[in-house]
């Protein structure tokens, strides 16, 4: 009995023993291996090369050909041209001075005279009748006393006209010998004459006009 007690005990203790042993197997195995992980990290994080795998380079396809394209024209650049003139050569020679003729200058009064003269004038016209003087005093007038007593002469006029034409005096330059065969025709003459006035630096003048008329009886 004692000794199934005691051999009992020595298979506990065994068992004790194992089961520690055991124990310590696995905790040094867990750390162990723990550890043994942890450098298995970094030794790979260490080593390990991150390295790219090279990508194969594309390749380039050739430009297109070029067209033909017509070179542009050749411009040719005008020529340069020398402004500054070409030196010569000047050689001086003694000779006498030539004489030269005497020019003659009309005084500035003279100058100026011409320079303001003014254009020529037209030339002055003279006035004429207008018409037929030979109407203006015709026997037909003849007063009935002269022509009964028979008188008969010729009168010399001379009439003043103004620039419408129109008279504006009559005298007597000769007298036929009768006053009122006179008086009569410059009468005639004032009513029935008119003048196509003269002209003067373009503008319409008088003037006079002298003439004779001879009265005489007419016959029946």
């Amino acid at each position: 009995m004692a000794y199934a007690d005691q051999e009992m005990s020595g298979n506990r203790i065994a068992a004790f023993v194992l089961v520690a042993l055991l124990h310590l197997a696995l905790g040094y195995a867990l750390v162990t291996g723990l550890a043994y992980e942890g450098f298995k990290a970094v030794v790979k994080k260490v080593t390990t090369v991150d390295i790219k795998k090279d990508e194969p380079k594309k390749e380039e396809k050739p430009p297109p050909p070029k067209k033909d394209v017509t070179p542009p024209p050749i411009v040719v650049p005008p020529p340069r041209i020398n402004l500054s003139p070409p030196q010569t050569n000047i050689q001086t020679v003694t000779s006498a001075a030539p004489v030269r003729p005497t020019q003659t200058f009309e005084p500035l009064a003279t100058a100026t005279a011409v320079a303001t003269k003014e254009p020529p004038k037209a030339p002055p016209v003279q006035g004429k009748p207008k018409g037929n003087p030979g109407g203006w005093v015709t026997n037909d007038d003849y007063p009935t006393r002269a022509m009964r007593e028979e008188r008969q002469g010729t009168t010399g006029f001379r009439l003043t006209y103004g620039a419408d034409g129109r008279p504006t005096s009559c005298d007597i330059t000769s007298s036929s010998g009768s006053p009122d065969l006179d008086s009569t025709a410059c009468s005639l003459l004032m009513r029935r004459a008119r003048f196509v006035p003269g002209m003067e630096d373009g503008r319409p003048t008088g003037g006079s006009w002298s003439s004779r008329f001879r009265w005489v009886i007419p016959e029946e």
